[in-house]
C-alpha cells in the first residue's frame, strides 16, 4: 500500500475521487462550513486530505443514506467523531480489500 504523499488536490480529482461533478463539489462547499478549499491566486480551489474527508462523510449522509442538506448538517455536527472513526474504518477495510485481492491474485498464478 502506497502512502498518499500530496497535499492539495484539484477539484477535478476531489470530483474524480467521488464520481460526482465539479459543480456538486462547488455546491457542497457553499453549504457545509467544514469544507474550506484553499485558493491559489487565479481562484483556484485547492482541497486538502481534511476537506476530502469532510466531502465523503457529506458524500455517504446525502448520497447514500439520504440525508437532506440540513439533516447532513445536523449528523455531522451531533456524531464528527462517529462519523470521523466510520470513514477511517471503510478507508482501512477497502485498504485490506485491495491487499487480499493482489495476494489472490498472486496465488492464481502459483
Amino acid at each position: 500500500m502506497t502512502k498518499d504523499i500530496k497535499r492539495y488536490y484539484s477539484i477535478s480529482e476531489v470530483a474524480e475521487m467521488l464520481g460526482v461533478s465539479n459543480s456538486l463539489i462547488r455546491f457542497w462547499e457553499t453549504e457545509f462550513s467544514v469544507i474550506k478549499p484553499n485558493k491559489n491566486s487565479r481562484g483556484d480551489r485547492r482541497f486538502t486530505r481534511k476537506d476530502i474527508d469532510n466531502l465523503k462523510i457529506i458524500y455517504h449522509l446525502v448520497k447514500e443514506k439520504g440525508f437532506t442538506l440540513e439533516g447532513a448538517k445536523r449528523e455531522m455536527k451531533a456524531n464528527k467523531n462517529k462519523l470521523n472513526e466510520k470513514q477511517r474504518t471503510i478507508k482501512r477495510l477497502k485498504a485490506l480489500k485491495g491487499f487480499l485481492q493482489e495476494l489472490r491474485g498472486e496465488l492464481d498464478k502459483i
